[in-house]
């Protein structure tokens, strides 16, 4: 087989067999085939899409590039993956929660991208905290603590790694076929017993519309179930932050407020439902109902939290909380009357230009920049009181005041509240 042949083949909107799919990956990883051809076979994906058993061969094929995680105990293994989205700080706490609940946590996370922050971003807001650990450290820890949150090495998906980078800079990030693969073949190389999903939608997420968000729900459903990984999917609001923290050091200190106890509802919210569908989908005689009541009893108890401070420490941080902030510059409101719409591209794009996410792939972040959103679509505020709290180099706020007086639309009328679940699937 000739990779020219392939691709043209593809190009034409025809459908590549396992072994050309196997054959093609192979040669990626091997250097026989170029990145500019590997490249035109991700734009000729983005254009024509993927057959499912074409998606499927793809994230085998990513898989088999690379070693899986070994099996350290025989507790079942769960994790959960998030789409991204504009103030998403569920992993952090979702995690150590299910630890407490007798399965094992390895989760495998990434860097911010665009408007939405990464998990290994805000952990490494911790000083210490080390996100890059060998297989050997990383299934010690696991087998002590039954939780680390690392992000991908070098052994696990190696072709997720290099093709990711590629459709990074051609433009072909938003392929339903290429994040399916490219999330499922890190799941299934930590030999998961049960996945579950978080497809954020609307403007501070990844996917804009419902019919997007249900299409990548769809695709990961499926191809897990060919691979024999069961996924369940929430489909959740992102027209507005999630909780009030955007940032990383800011949201880490929200997270650590929800292990306590306390918190947006929201986000607690959010956390338990995701965290109760793994845990059904792993126990067979656990009820969705005395699932939700263990998580809940463990969240306020303060357990998750403890669980959280051993996760930290295994991985070299120093629990020490809340972590530092900028300098806060307080927005009011200007009239009474109901927040129509919170600008989610607006306010993750002041965050990144102040430092608290990256412009390029080598910049460096910021933890202490950050925002706080102190209202909801939907509810009726006063004028005078608190809607924004920007925090940053004092220095900065006279030039981002100006911006952030606009990023929260009031209605004179009554405005409905949006659920913040939309949609399960399974």
């Amino acid at each position: 087989m000739l990779p020219a042949t392939l691709l043209a083949k593809k190009r034409d909107g025809q459908t590549l067999s396992d072994a050309e799919i196997h054959f093609l990956i192979d040669g990626f990883c091997s250097g026989k085939v170029a990145d500019y051809q590997m490249a035109a076979l991700a734009m000729a994906i983005c254009i024509n899409g993927m057959q499912p058993a074409e998606i499927s061969a793809l994230t085998g094929a990513m898989v088999r590039s690379g070693d899986k995680l070994p099996r350290c105990s025989d507790r079942p293994r769960v994790d959960k993956h998030s789409t991204g989205g504009l103030g998403d700080k569920v992993s952090l706490i979702l995690a150590p929660l299910l630890a407490t609940c007798d399965v094992d946590v390895p989760m495998i996370s990434g860097r911010g991208l665009g408007l939405t922050g990464g998990t290994l971003d805000k952990l490494e807001s911790i000083q210490g905290f080390r996100t890059q650990l060998s297989m050997e450290e990383s299934t010690k820890i696991l087998r002590k603590t039954g939780v680390f949150i690392i992000g991908a090495g070098p052994e696990i998906a190696p072709a997720d790694q290099r093709l990711y980078a590629l459709r990074d800079v051609t433009g072909t990030v938003e392929s339903i076929a290429l994040i399916t693969a490219s999330i499922l073949s890190k799941k299934l190389a930590a030999r998961l017993d049960a996945l579950v999903m978080d497809v954020k939608v609307g403007a501070g997420g990844f996917m804009k519309t419902l019919d997007q968000a249900r299409q990548l729900a769809q695709s990961l459903i499926r191809v897990g179930a060919q691979s024999d990984l069961p996924i369940t999917a929430i489909l959740s609001d992102m027209n507005q932050p999630l909780g009030a923290a955007i940032g990383n050091a800011i949201e880490v200190n929200e997270a650590v407020d929800v292990l306590q106890g306390i918190g947006p509802p929201e986000v607690r919210e959010l956390t338990i439902q995701l965290a109760a569908n793994a845990l059904v989908a792993c126990h067979d005689d656990l009820s969705r109902d005395d699932a939700v009541a263990k998580l809940t009893k463990h969240l306020d108890s303060g357990i998750a939290m403890e669980r959280f401070e051993q996760m930290v420490i295994a991985q070299g941080g120093r629990p020490d909380f809340p972590r530092p902030i900028g300098s806060e510059l307080m927005i009011e409101c200007p009239v009474d009357g109901w927040v129509e719409k919170i600008d989610c591209e607006l306010l993750g794009q002041i965050v990144i230009e102040l430092g608290g996410g990256r412009q390029q792939k080598q910049d460096r972040i910021d933890p202490s920049v950050g925002l706080q959103v102190h209202c909801r679509v939907g509810q009726r505020v006063r004028r005078g009181t608190p809607i924004l709290s920007l925090h940053c180099d004092k220095r900065q706020h006279d030039e981002y005041r100006g911006p952030l007086e606009k990023a929260v639309i009031i209605s004179d009328q009554s405005v409905r509240s949006v659920p913040l679940i939309i949609e399960q699937l399974s």
